[in-house]
């Protein structure tokens, strides 16, 4: 887990949180997209890709808005609820519907055909990959929706960092080995296949029980007349 990726999750909210409680709502907007921004600052410093950081950023700016129209702190964290009650639901539906998100979107990034979806054990791999990235995101809904319930502020910020970045990274675990179970499964099922294929042509290949392959030779083949003309020189 990248020390940066920690970085950007955690530092904004907290940020946020800490400035609000001294300074006031508007004071820790201002400071978590300061925050943000330096975050910007810092990968580009290193050169590093600056994707995360920009739609952390644009994240920050919404969470912000949202807090200042609702005019409280916990209002911070409501649109973390709300994506992911959306996770949630598409992850659970593309299941039911057998097609699992994890293995969508790995053969959409390499342009691979889903053959996977017609082998069961294939596609269980990736229903165990989805299923375990539904239970996180509906875990995080739970526990950030009871902490607005309770206006704690500072916990939900404690719960997105602990359950964000750490819990992301068991999914991505799982999902790999999801990946590389569907492909030893298909890679065996393509080999059993194959052999079954090469069984039937030597079969096929062979002469039936009882039938000679023996072919007479010229002479046995030759014709009455051939006899005779032979007889008379």
């Amino acid at each position: 887990m990248a020390r940066s990726d920690l970085l950007v999750s955690a530092l904004p909210p907290t940020t946020f949180v800490l400035v609000n409680s001294m300074f006031g709502l508007t004071a820790g907007i201002v400071a978590a997209l300061a925050a943000a921004v330096g975050t910007v600052v810092h990968r580009a410093m290193r050169r590093l890709a600056l994707q995360p950081t920009i739609g952390g950023f644009v994240g920050v700016g919404i969470s912000g808005f949202v807090a200042y129209q609702t005019g409280t702190a916990t209002g911070y964290f409501l649109t973390d609820i709300w994506t992911g009650t959306i996770c949630f639901c598409v992850l659970v539906v593309s299941i039911l519907v057998r097609f699992p998100l994890v293995g969508v979107i790995w053969s959409v990034m390499n342009r691979a055909p889903m053959h996977w979806r017609r082998h069961r054990g294939a596609r269980f791999a990736y229903d165990v990959a989805t299923a375990s990235a539904a239970v996180i995101a509906g875990a995080r809904v739970v526990v950030q929706t009871w902490l607005y319930g309770e206006d704690l502020a500072g916990w939900m910020a404690a719960a997105k960092i602990a359950m964000g970045v750490p819990l992301s990274a068991v999914a991505l675990g799982i999902a790999v080995w999801a990946v590389r179970r569907a492909d030893r499964q298909l890679s065996t099922s393509a080999h059993s296949r194959d052999q079954r294929s090469s069984g039937s042509i030597a079969v096929l290949s062979e002469p039936p029980i009882g039938v000679s392959s023996y072919e007479p030779s010229e002479e046995r083949a030759s014709s009455p007349a051939d006899s005779s003309s032979r007889s008379r020189s």
